[in-house]
């Protein structure tokens, strides 16, 4: 019988000492308290207590916490009443403080939340609380940050979920929104009116410029043909006077060639009196052919009519065949 009890007092030592071993998880710290007064915090490892001395004040997760906080009554400064709800972001800093500085450390945030949100939209008027989101923000998550640190945490953000004013704001807003969208869609399709006719007429204004370049181009061209044709026209004229003159030249040089020519022959032949005369009398001839308004005899043709009547013997003689004289 002693035996047994022996054993059963051994188990239970057994029982004692391995529940008295403490393992503290990942993000996780134990608040210790020994004789009911804080001892120590025990952080991630293996940890072992005193039995019946030592005891687990509270296990708190060092993760950070989202709490969403129904909708408050908030009243604006121009006496509107709305529901905004919020979202606090929070990390537990001090599990010390966490444990022992507040009795109900998310009940407490929550009123304070809704206490510092009353005050900051009292001092705004509805439409400035709707654009300014960020604003509120800010200054609750200041003013939580200072009044939760004597409780070891640390209010790292606040959102503003929903904005739910009174059921005739919003229909106020809509038909609001609905006349702003309808006066800016009306805005656009002057604009767009606007810009359609500012497009159409510098096409039309663009079109007639390129037309009158076009016309421009267009008459300078033919201008210039005109130029070019009635430049060449000239060079041919100047060229076909030039050829004329050149060949009146070449032919009044030929004929004067000539001339010298049948002189120096008629100079080498030493012709007679009666041929001199007669070559006197065919330039006189080719003088008088009608042309000339005044002609000027010369003194030596005075004898013309002795000069022609030998000149018609002469050519008698030579036309007519001899005859034999009798002997």
């Amino acid at each position: 019988m002693s035996v047994l009890i022996v054993l059963a007092i051994v188990i239970i030592l057994l029982i004692i000492l391995v529940s008295c071993i403490k393992i503290v998880p990942q993000a996780k710290v134990f608040v210790m308290e020994r004789l009911g007064a804080y001892h120590s915090t025990w952080v991630t490892g293996l940890h072992f207590k005193i039995p019946f001395l030592d005891k687990v004040r509270a296990k708190v997760s060092m993760k950070e916490h989202v709490i969403d906080f129904p909708p408050q009554p908030v009243i604006t400064k121009d006496n509107v009443t709305m529901q905004i709800d919020t979202v606090v972001f929070f990390q537990i800093t001090d599990a010390k403080l966490y444990t022992y500085g507040v009795e109900h450390p998310i009940s407490a945030i929550e009123n304070l939340t809704a206490t510092t949100l009353r005050n900051i939209i009292g001092e705004m008027e509805l439409d400035h609380t709707l654009t300014s989101r960020d604003i509120i923000n800010s200054k609750i998550t200041s003013i939580l940050d200072v009044a939760s640190d004597k409780w070891g945490i640390k209010v790292n953000r606040v959102e503003l979920k929903n904005i739910i004013p009174p059921r005739e704001i919003q229909d106020a807003m809509e038909k609001q929104m609905k006349a702003e969208r309808e006066r800016r869609e009306s805005i656009l399709q002057a604009e767009g009116r606007k810009k359609s006719e500012i497009l159409v007429a510098e096409g039309e204004k663009q079109s007639q410029i390129l037309r009158a370049e076009a016309q421009k181009e267009s008459e300078v061209l033919r201008a210039q043909a005109e130029k070019q044709a009635l430049i060449l026209h000239a060079e041919a004229v100047k060229e076909q006077s030039i050829r004329e003159a050149e060949g009146q030249a070449q032919a009044i040089e030929m004929v004067q060639n000539a001339l010298a020519q049948s002189l120096r022959v008629l100079s080498e032949s030493n012709p007679s009196d009666q041929v001199l005369t007669l070559k006197a009398l065919e330039a006189f001839t080719k003088a008088a052919d009608g042309k000339a308004t005044k002609i000027i005899i010369p003194s030596e043709l005075q004898s013309l009519a002795g000069l022609a009547t030998t000149f018609k013997e002469v050519m008698t003689d030579k036309d007519q065949p001899e005859i034999d004289k009798p002997q």
